[in-house]
């Protein structure tokens, strides 16, 4: 069954999975195609296209820009591939990090007009590599990476953030739905993913938002899950609110 989730950023769907009754959802793009109409994405991915979760470090070989994403044509351990991530100023020869990815194989691009053999579509491109110990814990520290500053349109039922900031007590223990943007990820942090949504109705103001399903950065979505406050999950981790065991709506 599809999800009716707008997406921006295609080339994020990274961490996908089979859409089954004991696995996480799959989150589909509003469109079926990249910038250059070349279809991206399938509802469940093949065994050619398998997630890859190791950390890549590789050197940029020559870049290439699309209206909204950059192709990468890197190389680690000698081995060469290509990489495609948001649009983003790189540097020829400079080194840069990935996690995880999308792996295409044999994927076509009508604006090159080329296929690639091999493309790795990437969320997490970044010129440092992740620190020791990243991923053990929630870093509400970590500055947001995709600010909204228009005010999202909620679907039916959604609540407002900022209302549930403004009345945490009045919400506290309930199932609510909101709707928003994922503007940051922890995924797999105390066997469950980390989201954090704004839907613009305070600046800067974002849900965290614990849930099992896989949610691509910069995706559009409504999620319900229970209200808590002050929740401590120790190791100085504490948020004053937090939705809990979401789910795709």
């Amino acid at each position: 069954m599809k999800k009716n989730v707008r997406f921006p950023f295609l080339f994020l769907l990274v961490p996908f999975f089979f859409a089954c009754n004991n696995t996480p959802k799959v989150v589909e793009s509003e469109q079926t195609a990249s910038p250059d109409n070349t279809p991206i994405f399938q509802d469940t991915p093949t065994e050619a296209e398998p997630e890859d979760q190791s950390e890549h470090k590789v050197v940029v070989l020559e870049s290439m820009n699309t209206s909204r994403y950059t192709y990468l044509r890197v190389s680690e351990n000698g081995e060469e591939f290509w990489v495609a991530a948001a649009r983003q100023d790189v540097r020829l020869g400079g080194t840069y990090y990935f996690q995880r990815a999308l792996v295409k194989q044999n994927f076509p691009s009508q604006e090159f007009n080329r296929v690639f053999e091999t493309l790795y579509l990437v969320s997490d491109l970044r010129d440092q590599p992740m620190e020791s110990g990243m991923g053990m814990n929630p870093s509400p520290e970590v500055p947001v990476a995709l600010e909204v500053t228009e005010p999202i349109k909620l679907a039916p039922g959604s609540v407002k953030i900022a209302n549930i900031f403004a009345s945490p007590a009045k919400f506290n223990g309930k199932k609510v739905k909101v709707t928003g943007k994922c503007v940051k990820i922890n995924p797999m942090i105390m066997g469950r993913n980390w989201v954090h949504l704004q839907d613009g109705s305070g600046k800067n103001l974002d849900l965290t938002v614990t849930t099992m399903e896989n949610i691509p950065l910069g995706a559009i979505l409504t999620m319900e899950g229970t209200i808590a406050t002050n929740k401590d999950f120790g190791a100085g981790y504490k948020y004053d609110i937090i939705m809990e065991g979401a789910e795709l709506k």
